[in-house]
C-alpha cells in the first residue's frame, strides 16, 4: 500500500528548501507573467523584447527555472506588460517573529 501524505500549499517548504518562501513568490509571479503573455497573445520573442531580456532567459522563466531572476526584475517585468504592482508593507507589533511574503492578484 502506497502512504499518501498531503502537503502544503508550498512545494518548496514541503521539500525543505531553505528559500522556500522566495521560491514560492517567484513561482506565483512567474504563472502570472505566463499567464498575462498568454491573455495578450504575445509570441516569446515578442514579450521578451518587452521585458529586455532574452528569449531563452524568458523561456526558462515561464518553465520555472528562475533562480537567476530577482524578485524585482520579476515585478518590473509585470509592470512592463501593463499590471500595476502595489507593495504593502504591515508591521502588526515588535513580536520580533519573521514576517511573510504574499502576493495576491486582484
Amino acid at each position: 500500500m502506497i502512504e499518501i501524505e498531503k502537503g502544503s500549499t508550498n512545494v518548496y517548504g514541503d521539500l525543505g528548501r531553505p528559500d522556500a518562501d522566495r521560491m514560492f513568490v517567484k513561482a506565483i509571479l512567474a504563472s502570472k507573467i505566463g499567464e498575462i503573455i498568454h491573455q495578450r497573445r504575445l509570441t516569446q520573442q515578442r514579450a521578451a523584447e518587452i521585458l529586455n531580456m532574452p528569449q531563452p532567459k524568458l523561456s526558462g522563466l515561464l518553465r520555472g527555472q528562475f533562480r537567476g531572476i530577482s524578485e524585482a526584475k520579476m515585478l518590473t517585468c509585470m509592470n512592463c506588460l501593463g499590471s500595476d504592482v502595489e507593495i504593502i508593507i504591515h508591521t502588526p507589533g515588535l513580536d520580533y517573529s519573521r514576517g511573510e511574503t504574499r502576493v495576491t492578484f486582484v
